[in-house]
């Protein structure tokens, strides 16, 4: 077959050629010869630099841009990059361990902190966030600041609609001190809780399950009733589903009463009152209403949605009818729960058992908790070794609204830590150690900032604000935390607690040390210190004080609180007394010829020169005589001659006052009086 020759030009076109007469890529074969080959091939090149991104030749317009492709995969090149450089740290980290995060010699840091910075920083020295940023950058690497707890286990899941049942309802027990709460729940148990309290008052949150004889059940928390367990009065309220307000019909509503109403309505949770100790002669149930609708405690007969019934919990009158309406109540709240999910609850209370270890009650809110589940609470993880009931009974399971006391805990937790159980024992390890990592450094960066120039002088500029450094150990974390908030609530603008440490357990020969550093007392709560830490306080000179009801430790604090505060200082006017004449003796200064107008001059008292209302000089008296004579004292009416210490420039006609200062303890409550006007 011959090439043929198209009438618009000299290009041939056959099998083998290519237009343009070269072999070029991507060209294509064209029989009809009225195209026009140029303009097919710039079209086709156009359309494939387009989609490519390149192609041979310069291209022109929109060709030149980059295509999306190539910007994805350039900014997936550049984030690998800039991954490689980021070091994630928390704030309390080593030099020697920021030096492996850099993978650099620790020395070069320490040289760098040192020139650049003006540190002088050992190898084991932790280092602030500021001062690993700047390292950090300056050898090319970006720091990123990993918070507490930032690392979690995943998000319970929501349970759907079908899977949640029925639970019994979870109701706190209110009110002031001595009402009656305990002996209430003393007689829905049939069990004596109040013989096992110090003093006949509740120290601990406790956390009962009650079966009534018909088969419902109800969960109760008993919260002790004084002002310093507002903090765990407050905990109970919100894991509470409703609350049982108890008032006594022979007092009025207390303090501690609107407390628990206030946290009641905070939470908010609906309310039962009972309207304990009716049987007693002195009862007044009319007048406790009147009262509680003073707080907006509107009862049912006064138009109100608040329930209420009078009982006695010592001889059972009222109590069936009080269980029924807060059963009542319940139905209404419609409560339920999916028992079939991992369970999920939080801490009411910790303690350390000295023959079980550490002991946790934990309220289970959803799920199902079983021995032998791994679990993750707070900074500890653990795997469930034994439940164990409010009277000490092994359970294997416990469901929604059931608390139960747990073993296999690592630590002690604190109260109002979130329980959750989990299927991965070793993700739930590695949570735990690193939420303990990050509390330990924290807890060491705390201990090494005090007593440094830098805390004095912002101390100073703040106002001279002086501190009580205290550490709390108790037998349970509840009273801890209560005895901590019960302390700071002491303090002033002038004068304050400071808890370096709050903790559950003995006191040991550690806690001594930290106290020695920090210069606290510690404050033992229901706990004695071991014979290591006895003697390392004598050795020391730590001051440990233990206490079995919490008033006492309040009140010893309220005195050493009061020791810091700086006395006032109350001016006393002696007298007063006129210049009429000056006369300069030589060797001696000037004198000043007076007339006491009123009182007495003293000697031995401070002199303080007026001048037109202006006070002008305050000193001492250099001299004071009577004629020739050199006297103590100089009364009323009587003339005299007055020479001031390191004063001359007396005038006729100033006065010259005698007075003494006296300093007068001063208490908190005067303190506080004082910083509010």
């Amino acid at each position: 077959m011959q090439p043929r020759t198209p009438p618009g030009g000299g290009r041939t076109f056959g099998p083998d050629a290519q237009p343009g007469g070269g072999r070029r890529k991507g060209g294509k074969r064209g029989r009809k010869n009225f195209v026009d080959q140029d303009a097919v091939q710039a079209n086709i090149e156009k359309t494939l630099a387009g989609m490519k991104g390149g192609g041979g030749g310069r291209k022109r317009g929109r060709s030149d841009e980059p295509s999306y492709r190539d910007i994805i995969a350039s900014r997936t090149a550049e984030e690998k990059e800039r991954e490689k450089t980021r070091i994630r740290v928390n704030e309390f980290i080593s030099v020697a361990e920021l030096a492996d995060l850099m993978k650099i010699p620790a020395n070069q840091i320490v040289a760098f902190a040192f020139k650049e910075l003006g540190l002088m920083v050992t190898v084991n020295q932790r280092l602030d966030f500021d001062q690993i940023e700047l390292i950090a950058s300056e050898f090319g690497f970006e720091a990123l600041r990993e918070e507490e707890y930032q690392a979690d286990v995943t998000e319970v899941e929501v349970d759907a609609e079908e899977d949640l049942q029925p639970r019994s309802p979870v109701v706190t027990i209110m009110g002031h001190v001595d009402h009656g709460k305990t002996s209430l729940l003393d007689y829905v148990r049939k069990a004596n809780i109040v013989a096992g309290e110090a003093g006949g008052i509740t120290q601990h949150i406790g956390a009962y399950h009650v079966a009534l004889p018909d088969g419902r059940e109800i969960t109760f928390l008993d919260t002790p009733g004084h002002q310093a367990f507002t903090a765990m009065r407050a905990r109970g309220a919100q894991v509470t589903d409703l609350v049982v307000l108890v008032v006594a019909a022979d007092d009025q509503v207390m303090p501690q009463t609107i407390e628990a109403i206030s946290h009641a309505k905070n939470a908010g949770v609906p309310m039962v009152v009972a309207i304990n100790k009716i049987d007693l002669p002195a009862a007044n149930v009319a007048k406790v209403k009147q009262d509680l609708l003073q707080h907006s405690v509107v009862l049912e007969e006064f138009g109100g949605t608040v329930l209420h019934a009078p009982i006695s919990a010592k001889s059972g009158q009222g109590v069936p009818e009080l269980l029924e309406q807060v059963l009542l109540q319940a139905e209404v709240l419609e409560l339920k729960a999916n028992p079939d999910a991992r369970a999920q609850g939080t801490v009411l209370e910790a303690t350390l058992d000295p023959g079980k270890g550490p002991l946790a009650t934990v309220l289970v809110q959803r799920g199902t908790l079983r021995v032998g589940d791994n679990f993750i609470c707070g900074k500890f993880s653990g795997r469930v070794r034994a439940l164990f009931d409010e009277r000490g009974n092994n359970v294997k399971e416990a469901g929604p609204s059931i608390p139960v006391q747990i073993l296999g805990f690592e630590g002690v937790p604190s109260a109002g830590d979130t329980f959750l159980s989990v299927a991965d024992a070793s993700e739930a390890r590695d949570i735990a150690q690193k939420r303990q990592r990050l509390e330990r450094e924290a807890q060491n960066r705390r201990s090494a900032r005090g007593g440094t120039l830098e805390d004095l002088s912002r101390a100073l500029k703040e106002g001279e604000v002086s501190q009580l450094p205290i550490i709390i150990k108790a037998d349970q974390g509840g009273p801890a935390e209560a005895l901590a908030d019960a302390l700071a609530q002491l303090g002033t603008d002038e004068v304050r607690v400071d808890v370096v440490l709050r903790g559950v357990g003995q006191i040991t020969e550690s806690d001594v040390l930290l106290a020695k550093a920090s210069g606290a007392i510690i404050i033992g709560f229901h706990v004695r210190p071991d014979a290591n830490a006895r003697s390392a306080a004598e050795r020391e000179g730590v001051d440990i004080r233990t206490y079995r009801i919490i008033y006492e430790a309040v009140e010893d604090v309220r005195n050493a609180l009061e020791g810091l505060l700086k006395p006032e200082e109350k001016e006393t006017v002696l007298g007063e007394a006129e210049v009429l004449e000056l006369f300069k003796v030589s060797k001696v200064g000037t004198i000043a010829g007076c007339r006491v107008t009123s009182g007495t001059i003293q000697r031995a008292a401070k002199a303080r020169v007026v001048r037109e209302g202006v006070t002008v000089y305050t000193g001492e008296f250099g001299s004071l005589k009577r004629f020739k004579d050199d006297v103590k004292e100089v009364r009323e009416g009587l003339e005299c001659g007055i020479a001031i210490e390191n004063f001359n420039d007396l005038k006729v006609g100033d006065r010259i006052e005698s007075y003494r200062l006296e300093e007068i303890k001063r208490t908190l409550a005067t303190s506080a009086s004082e910083s509010q006007e």
